[in-house]
């Protein structure tokens, strides 16, 4: 049995993919209950969703769950586990700033969503902006932010401006407290190194996309001409 220290140690030393695969592995295995299966295997899990069963077992060891030899693992403790994990089965509040489109869509989109991550309020400075309702967040005027930051003990920022003002906006925020950024803006953010920053880039992501298709396109007309 792991104490808490070894679990925290543990997390801390989980490698990035690991972290982005364990979302695909929830959402798999809330449509394997809802087939009324009981049990689910690593080789099955690896086969349905494409991923090499050791690997699937090497992610899911960092949770702390062991699977049962001949069976698997019990689907529903295994969602338990992972989301307690990850920390989804506790509300993570954040502040928004920048309520555009971007800042809208995000904010509309995560009403019913149970994904960890409240957004709580969204800030803005544009007059036309403070005081709607988007996704039932209400957007309140940028200087607001400090004085809330500390009431609502609010660690998460996202940050969804402007690339021209991302990078005051960001060291503003740290400044007024928050701890972790989740950047959707093409800005490279140059902050402490205590600070966490997940950058989500929809250019870096296009990029990737046109050059996989270009390549795939690319290999098809050789192999045509051949």
């Amino acid at each position: 049995m792991q104490n808490d220290s070894e679990k925290y140690k543990m997390k801390g030393n989980v490698p990035e993919p690991t972290l982005r695969r364990m979302p695909i592995y929830l959402h798999y295995l809330g449509k394997v209950c809802e087939k009324g299966l009981l049990n689910i295997s690593a080789p099955v899990m690896g086969k349905d969703l494409n991923y090499d069963p050791t690997q699937v077992v090497k992610d899911l060891a960092y949770t702390g769950v062991k699977g049962t030899p001949r069976i698997g693992y019990n689907a529903y403790e295994l969602i338990h586990t992972i989301e307690n994990f990850l920390g989804l089965n506790r509300i993570n509040k954040a502040f928004l700033v920048g309520a555009g489109n971007l800042g809208s869509a995000i904010m509309t989109y995560q009403s019913g969503q149970g994904f960890g991550l409240k957004i709580v309020a969204a800030f803005d400075v544009d007059e036309n902006k403070i005081g709607t309702l988007k996704g039932n967040v209400q957007v309140l005027h940028l200087n607001k932010f400090k004085d809330l930051v500390e009431r609502l003990d609010v660690s998460i920022g996202i940050l969804t401006t402007p690339e021209a003002v991302a990078q005051k906006t960001a060291e503003d925020m740290v400044k007024w407290g928050i701890k972790a950024i989740w950047n959707f803006t093409p800005a490279y953010l140059k902050l402490p190194d205590n600070i966490i920053i997940q950058n989500t880039s929809m250019y870096s992501n296009v990029a990737v996309l046109l050059k996989k298709l270009y390549d795939l396109e690319t290999q098809k007309d050789q192999s045509e001409d051949q």
